[in-house]
């Protein structure tokens, strides 16, 4: 596949959702050239979904897989073991092989969402760090200090906290770097969070003199709730979630965020963002028809145009017409009367009585459209009854 350096396509791959670029002048030089390139991204499966936080480097890889270039996926498999720290201010749990496995199963699929596999080198950086020895890593260590290490921004602040920094820590940068040298990228792509990691990757190289990977950077997207990102938090969308789910979610946050997820979820190109974030300042379309947009284009790069049109339709259905969704799951209760903190875990809607009890005196559940208030409360089970919390998980009794 010939190499396409058509400058458009060039400007928008380096400037729309990018945080960083190292060295700019020499990346530039590097796509213009018409030389095919190794783009690197690394990702240890340290959970089994994918967000669409994480999803912005899949679609700049997919940018550069459109020019012709050669991607190089690296799953973390032997990095998970250790946790990377980067942006966390505690130490991690590190996972073991047997739970990486597990994380990893669905990995390929999720990822085959955004990157044609058939023209994606797959690496697994056990694969070369296992045959490390002790002797090799020390080499290469000794280029590096311990202040160097302790002075990223979130050691730096565990340290000022007297709170622990663990010896593996230390040595996750140096790892990554090292996946650099294995598979001798020319461009590394990554969050901004992941800046520290990718810079000891171009020092490693220099110790290999191996010739010295440029450096790609995208913006962090914030969680639904402006907070950051994250799966504990419950204000992620997975790129696995289902349409209705998806589209509901992107309805569900806050109008601040909509040209923050239009430049980094969506393809639209850096015109018709200014278009939308002029239209929002103006006040020239309500932010509700914008959003609505938005969700449509997120859905549909995710599950195709027919099944964003349907979340779309589905959505209209039950928010603005008021009605109850077409696809609700059904489940088979036996006993005759359950608690109803027992009845919303048997349902699946939550995941503990807890949960359970914190929704009901939020006045979020609701059966057979009325407002549960007691969370004591002994529920007759009949057939037919519609369960529901907050505005978009229904279950029906059988």
């Amino acid at each position: 596949m010939k190499i396409n350096t058509d400058d458009k396509k060039i400007k928008e791959l380096t400037e729309k959702g990018v945080e960083t670029i190292i060295e700019k002048s020499n990346l530039l030089k590097k796509l213009k050239s018409g030389k095919k390139l190794r783009i690197k991204f690394g990702i240890d499966p340290t959970g089994s979904k994918i967000h669409i936080g994480r999803a912005i480097q899949f679609w700049k890889l997919k940018a550069f897989q459109d020019l012709g270039h050669q991607v190089v996926l690296i799953i973390g498999d032997f990095t998970a073991q250790i946790g990377d720290a980067s942006d966390k201010q505690a130490m991690r749990k590190p996972l073991s092989e047997k739970e990486i496995e597990k994380n990893m199963k669905d990995y390929k699929k999720q990822i085959g969402k955004i990157l044609d596999l058939d023209k994606t080198e797959i690496r697994y950086n056990s694969e070369w760090l296992k045959k490390l020895t002790i002797k090799d890593f020390l080499k290469i260590s000794m280029h590096f200090t311990a202040q160097q290490m302790i002075q990223r921004r979130n050691f730096r602040e565990r340290w000022d906290n007297q709170k622990p920094i663990g010896l593996h820590e230390l040595t996750y940068p140096i790892f990554q770097g090292y996946d650099s040298v294995a598979v001798k990228s020319d461009i590394e792509i990554g969050g901004s969070d992941q800046l520290f990691n990718l810079k000891i990757g171009r020092e490693i190289q220099k110790i290999f003199k191996q010739p010295i990977q440029d450096i790609m950077t995208s913006k962090m997207l914030l969680g639904l709730d402006g907070r950051k990102m994250s799966t504990s938090w419950g204000n992620v969308i997975n790129i696995i979630d289902k349409p209705n789910d998806m589209y509901g979610k992107i309805m569900s946050m806050t109008d601040e965020l909509i040209p923050e997820y239009f430049e980094l979820c969506t393809d639209i190109s850096l015109k018709e963002l200014e278009i939308i974030k002029k239209d929002l300042k103006e006040e020239r379309i309500a932010p509700k028809e914008i959003k609505m947009k938005l969700a449509k284009k997120i859905v549909e790069l995710y599950w195709g145009k027919k099944k964003a049109q349907d979340a779309e339709k589905e959505f209209q259905k039950i928010f603005v017409e008021k009605e109850t969704p077409s696809d609700i799951p059904e489940i088979e209760i036996n006993e005759k009367k359950l608690f109803i903190l027992d009845l919303l875990v048997k349902t699946k809607l939550v995941l503990s009585k807890s949960e359970a009890k914190r929704l009901i005196l939020q006045n979020a559940v609701k059966i057979n459209n009325e407002i549960q208030k007691d969370w004591r409360k002994n529920i007759e089970i009949k057939k037919g009854s519609l369960i529901q919390i907050g505005k978009r998980k229904f279950v029906k009794i059988i």
